[in-house]
């Protein structure tokens, strides 16, 4: 299975499957990669073998999103309907994932790390819904995923600042689940997976089914606003402001147009 990958390395320890982001050092996405992590998961769900995923990434960054520095298109118009297609067969797995966020998940790199059940997350990692920084709308479910887990308010105010928050901010105030040392983070998310996959697989997989009974659903109607709003925002002068202070690391100055 792991040859049909090329920004992947998709391995088995026991009962988990492993599936690795291979484009260090920011891991950044496109619809291959979005591809290809939902290919894997959907051949790990027709292993029966296979009862839990880690998520892990190589190199600095967990992945930080789109580089929209090289790529500005990501994900935009056609592009963008498309990788939001893929991302939805990501929330549609049916087998439990651990993610090891062990730097950077910006963005849509947020987005990923959030479609997880849960995530181990070092002091050295950082989230960000960093869209409106940018000069656009947030994407990737996020405006349904998030608010899920720290609540409408918090959410509402990482969205509307584009703040980054450390691993234990986000800990604390339930972005991510269990904080490790970096040095342990994959040993410590493979303990997670290897817990949950201890249980029985069928009863796991019917109780996920209950408790996230409409989240695929609800991820996907998510995107179709997210899709809009992302349509017009990106043809905005403030868009390409935000991008171009972005590569030049300063402050971008919106002109409101």
């Amino acid at each position: 299975m792991a040859g049909k990958f090329t920004d992947l390395g998709v391995s088995t320890e026991g009962h988990v499957g492993i599936v690795e982001i291979q484009r260090p050092p920011h891991n950044y996405f496109d619809n291959s990669l979005i591809n290809q992590i939902a290919d894997a998961y959907e051949d790990f769900d027709r292993d029966d073998n296979v009862r839990a995923i880690v998520l892990c990434a190589q190199g600095k960054s967990f992945c930080a999103g789109a580089d929209f520095a090289n790529r500005p298109a990501t994900g935009a118009a056609e592009a963008g309907k498309h990788l939001y297609k893929e991302a939805t067969r990501i929330f549609r797995a049916k087998k439990p994932q651990v993610a090891a966020v062990q730097g950077p998940a910006i963005g849509g790199g947020l987005g990923l790390a959030l479609s997880a059940d849960f995530r181990v997350a070092c002091s050295e990692a950082r989230f960000s819904a960093n869209f409106t920084r940018l000069g656009f709308h947030p994407g990737f479910s996020l405006t349904y995923t998030l608010p899920r887990l720290v609540g409408q308010q918090k959410a509402n105010l990482l969205f509307y600042t584009g703040r980054r928050v450390t691993g234990d901010e986000a800990v604390a105030m339930g972005m991510a689940d269990v904080l490790a040392p970096l040095a342990d983070l994959r040993k410590v998310a493979l303990a997670l997976a290897t817990e949950i996959a201890q249980s029985s697989p069928l009863a796991v997989q019917s109780t996920r089914e209950t408790m996230r009974r409409g989240f695929a659903d609800g991820a996907e109607a998510a995107t179709e606003r997210e899709l809009t709003e992302q349509d017009w925002t990106r043809k905005t002068s403030d868009f390409k402001e935000g991008v171009k202070a972005w590569g030049e690391k300063r402050l971008p100055n919106f002109q409101m147009k």
